[in-house]
């Protein structure tokens, strides 16, 4: 008897999505039809639901160091964004502001749920300025202080670049505009969309100085269709659904318990195994780096090989097609991508490698993750040269 040989596959593509984590699975099962209540209900079913939508609201505020009323559920890190950009920028128009007397700042390299939004407000006529991004993909802070402006309300710069892994100075950023707003009396609102953050930065709120953030739970090993969004108090916005008192009246909707309850527990853990796991993945990484460098002529990395989180290759090969090869790569059993999944068929290269300027636009992304051993990253790196 002939056995078929077990099919090998390497997932490098945790940028996109990861798997639930076992411990995460656990926690949300018995939401799901146990202790199924709505927590909008005053019996015992519905107090249940409560408790556990609660304890999940404080375990988060603990690690994002914040008050528990500060963290809003939504369905995902682009309803987050959403409710974030389109929440503060109508509360400011219903407030009696004027759109066309209004300034906001986004970086070139941003999520699409970002970009897609302020070019919006631009059409309603909102002045948008986009911050370049240096050849090591990180925002131009001497570019940033000069685009400041008495007019300017919302300010909004990712944490960690979904593409390129590039960690961006938002302390600093944040800094910037404390000073600007003491010494001109303005009140700009800093944004920033942490979805590939969690894994690998600590996110202290308060040491980021950021007035929002966005959480995404299919980023963390936690489930798809859940994301959180920290609001500071005193910051006020819009909801985007309404016709509920949900999530202090700003998500309106009964929340989806298992999915809170796995978001929760899958950012615990995240917390807990940051620092070690960390460690592990930069040795991989680097190897990684150094190999594609050492043994593909013409190779680029993108973004800084410094300020870039552990899990993130991104790679340019000089004189291929990027999705012809990620599907040659398919069929040896490797998973990967070479832009953002919510980009889709909209364009096909890269425009966050394309704002890097370096002429390279032949991108190729592998992000690491808990699976990842040093026998995958020899695998696709032979993979890769027998791919070209």
């Amino acid at each position: 008897m002939f056995f078929k040989k077990k099919e090998r596959r390497v997932f490098l593509d945790h940028a996109t999505t990861t798997p639930v984590r076992k411990e995460v699975l656990k926690v949300m099962q018995p939401y799901w039809n146990e202790k199924f209540g709505n927590p909008g209900t005053i019996h015992k079913f519905g107090v249940e639901a409560k408790k556990a939508l609660d304890e999940s609201r404080k375990k988060i505020s603990q690690i994002l160091k914040c008050h528990s009323d500060e963290v809003i559920f939504t369905a995902s890190g682009t309803e987050s964004n959403s409710l974030a950009i389109f929440g503060f920028l109508d509360k400011l128009e219903e407030n009696g502001a004027d759109f066309k007397k209004m300034h906001i700042i986004t970086t070139k390299m941003e999520h699409p749920s970002i970009l897609a939004w302020f070019a919006r407000f631009e059409r309603k006529g909102i002045k948008v300025s986009y911050i370049d991004i240096d050849k090591e993909g990180i925002v131009d802070l001497k570019q940033f202080r000069k685009l400041l402006t008495p007019e300017t309300v919302f300010v909004s710069v990712m944490c960690v670049n979904n593409e390129i892994g590039t960690i961006q100075p938002i302390s600093k950023i944040a800094h910037i505009i404390k000073d600007f707003n003491r010494d001109n009396k303005t009140k700009i609102i800093l944004h920033s969309d942490a979805s590939q953050a969690p894994l690998y930065l600590k996110l202290d709120v308060h040491s980021l100085g950021v007035d929002m953030l966005t959480i995404d739970g299919q980023k963390i090993y936690g489930p798809k269709g859940v994301g959180a969004l920290f609001k500071k108090r005193g910051v006020e916005i819009n909801p985007l659904l309404a016709g509920g008192s949900q999530e202090m009246g700003l998500r309106a909707g009964t929340e989806n318990i298992p999915l809170v309850v796995g978001l929760a527990k899958a950012l615990e853990l995240a917390d807990e195994e940051r620092v070690t796991e960390s460690e592990r993945l930069t040795k991989l990484r680097d190897k990684f780096i150094d190999r594609i460098l050492a043994e593909i002529p013409g190779s680029v990395l993108n973004g800084s090989s410094v300020e870039r989180i552990p899990s993130n290759v991104n790679i340019s090969i000089p004189n291929i097609d990027s999705e012809y090869m990620i599907i040659k790569l398919d069929a040896k059993g490797i998973a990967c991508s070479s832009k953002s999944a919510c980009m889709g068929k909209i364009k096909s290269a890269s425009y966050v490698v394309e704002a890097l300027g370096n002429g390279m636009g032949n991108s190729l992304r592998f992000n690491l993750g808990k699976s990842t051993t040093e026998k995958d990253i020899d695998y696709v790196v032979d993979m890769i040269k027998e791919s070209i």
